[in-house]
């Protein structure tokens, strides 16, 4: 008699082993049930992210309602995360000073100049340290590490930057902070984790290394250098000492020191103008609140454009090195 023609034969129970001792069978659409402990970590790690999520957006939300609310409920204290007394004198009063756009406009070309500098000899650096047959590698990247932990000072730099006609000029922002070093190596790690067959057969087609690096390795690489490229970007949108220390006329500024003076000016006049002076220094902190309202936005939005790239750019590059 057949055990599974016969109804009276042994039932497999949907939850657990038959009477046989064999496994129920549901078609290959049966899910792994995750442990206890696993349950517990995801409920621990979305408390934690999600705390960690509030603590970076409360101050941006708040300056942003500081941005947009009147004075008179800013010097009482009563703006928080919503605004009050929805006010757009501060951004007229921002938006129309001519020296703002000036230093706005020196931000955006210092950072699209300097990231394309920086993308291009990361890039070349990366892929030759990529290569194990080149003599010479190890000494290479031991100078490129050597930098991470040791550099020549602020005042021999100085000197430098001055010795060489590049103060006052865009390059003594660019040309300093030309290559990060950890940057450097996560395009190394990436570079290192191609397969090298594409490369031995471009060279069999007859392409040479600078073929090969423009149409095999870089049409590959589109992840790490977005990731990279949102690396630079941020990096010199956000620096103002570098400018700061080497730029003396005014309007060679980037806006981010056009902040800075903002918020001196702010801390000057609270340390000694007292409580006389405490309606202008109010004053001063929603200017500082517009400003850096107007400076962040540029970021965040072409953030959104890139990030698909960031994880999986930083993950491939982490593969080896």
């Amino acid at each position: 008699m057949s055990i599974g023609s016969n109804a009276a034969g042994p039932q497999v129970d949907a939850a657990g082993p038959g009477r046989d001792g064999s496994r129920p069978r549901t078609g290959g659409r049966r899910g792994i049930r995750p442990t206890r402990g696993y349950r517990i970590f995801q409920v621990v790690n979305a408390i934690v992210l999600t705390g960690v999520v509030i603590v970076t957006l409360y101050p941006f939300v708040t300056i942003v309602a500081r941005s947009l609310s009147e004075e008179a409920y800013i010097i009482a204290g009563q703006v928080n995360l919503v605004p009050r007394g929805f006010d757009l004198t501060a951004y007229r009063l921002v938006m129309s000073d001519a020296m703002f756009w000036t230093n706005y406009r020196n931000t955006v070309v210092y950072t699209v100049v300097a990231t394309s500098i920086s993308i291009v000899l990361t890039t070349c650096y990366a892929y030759v340290l990529s290569k194990p047959q080149l003599k010479g590698r190890g000494a290479l990247v031991g100078i490129a590490v050597f930098t991470m932990f040791f550099s020549g000072g602020l005042i021999p730099n100085y000197v430098l930057i001055t010795s060489l006609g590049m103060k006052n000029s865009i390059w003594a922002v660019v040309i300093p902070n030309a290559i990060n070093v950890f940057n450097l190596l996560v395009m190394k790690a990436f570079f290192e984790s191609l397969p090298t067959e594409l490369e031995e057969a471009a060279a069999v087609d007859g392409l040479n290394t600078y073929g090969t690096l423009w149409r095999i390795v870089l049409p590959l690489s589109k992840a790490v250098i977005a990731t990279m490229v949102l690396f630079y970007a941020v990096s010199f949108w956000n620096s103002w000492f570098t400018a700061f220390l080497y730029l003396d006329q005014q309007e060679l500024l980037p806006v981010t020191v056009y902040l800075r003076n903002l918020i001196a000016g702010a801390t000057g006049a609270q340390s000694a103008g007292g409580v006389a002076d405490a309606d202008a220094m109010q004053a001063a902190a929603t200017l500082q609140s517009v400003t850096i309202v107007l400076t962040t936005l540029p970021i965040l939005a072409v953030y959104p454009f890139i990030q698909r790239y960031f994880v999986s750019g930083v993950m491939l590059g982490a593969v080896k090195g």
